[in-house]
C-alpha cells in the first residue's frame, strides 16, 4: 500500500469468469464517491492520460479504480493480431464484475459509482450502465465509441457526458448519433483544436476538468 498527497494507493485483484484481473485502487481522505475506469483498445491501467484525469478525480474526493481489462496472457494475443479488446460483451462482463468488486470492498461498498470510458472502453462502459443501471449513477466518455453499445444506449439511465476533441470530426458524428438515441440525460462536450487522444497541450486538462465537474455532480451532489 503506498500513500502519495494523503491518497492511499494498493493493488487489487478482480476475478471474472475465471480469469483473474489486475487493477490500482486510490482513495483520497473521506472519499464521496467512486470511478472504476474503462480503457480503449491498445491501452492498459498504466495509460498516462487516464491516469492524469484520475489524479484530478482524486483531487475533488473520488476514488478511482484503474483495471486492466485484459489478462497479460490476452494481452500478449491482443499485441500479435487478436481482436479482444472489440469483444464488447467479453468487456462489459469484466466492467460489471469490477463494478460488484466496488460494491463488496469494505472500502468502497458504500460508495455511489461511476464510470468514466475511453475509446473502445466507452462502448464498454455504455453497455454494462445499462445492465445493472442500479449500479450507475454517472458515466463520461473520453473520445468514445459509444455507438458500440448499439441498443443498450437506450437502457442507459445514468446522466452521461460524452467529451470529443474539435479535430476529431469522425467521432463527434458517432457521438452526436449516439447521444440522439439515448434517453438518460446526455452532454455532448466537444474541446477545440483536440485530436483523438487529446495530446494537445491543455486539452487533456480540459477534459479532466469537465470528467471531474460531470462525476462531483452527480456521485457526490452535496458537495456541489
Amino acid at each position: 500500500m503506498v500513500r502519495t498527497s494523503e491518497v492511499t494507493e494498493r493493488m487489487v485483484r478482480v476475478e471474472s469468469s475465471g480469469v483473474v484481473l489486475a487493477g490500482d485502487l486510490a482513495l483520497p481522505p473521506a472519499a464521496r464517491g467512486a470511478v472504476l475506469f474503462a480503457h480503449g483498445s491498445g491501452s492498459s491501467r498504466h495509460s498516462p492520460r487516464n491516469r492524469r484525469v484520475a489524479a484530478t478525480l482524486q483531487a475533488a474526493g473520488l476514488a478511482t479504480l484503474l483495471l486492466d481489462l485484459l489478462t497479460e496472457r490476452e494481452d500478449e494475443l491482443e499485441r500479435a493480431g487478436g481482436e479482444l479488446r472489440f469483444d464488447l460483451d467479453l468487456l462489459t462482463g469484466r466492467l460489471v464484475a469490477a463494478t460488484a468488486w466496488l460494491r463488496t470492498d469494505p472500502a468502497t461498498g458504500a460508495l455511489p459509482i461511476g464510470y468514466f470510458g475511453a475509446s473502445t472502453g466507452a462502448g464498454a462502459a455504455l453497455m454494462a450502465a445499462a445492465e445493472r443501471p442500479d449500479w450507475i449513477s454517472a458515466v463520461v466518455s473520453r473520445g468514445g465509441r459509444p455507438d458500440l453499445a448499439g441498443d443498450a444506449l437506450r437502457r442507459v439511465e445514468a446522466p452521461t457526458l460524452l467529451i470529443v476533441g474539435g479535430l476529431d470530426t469522425a467521432v463527434i458524428r458517432v457521438n452526436r448519433d449516439a447521444a440522439a438515441w439515448m434517453r438518460a440525460p446526455v452532454t455532448l462536450e466537444i474541446v477545440p483544436g483536440a485530436t483523438h487522444l487529446f495530446e494537445e497541450p491543455g486539452t487533456l486538462e480540459a477534459v479532466a476538468s469537465l470528467a471531474r465537474d460531470w462525476l462531483v455532480r452527480y456521485l457526490a451532489p452535496v458537495a456541489t
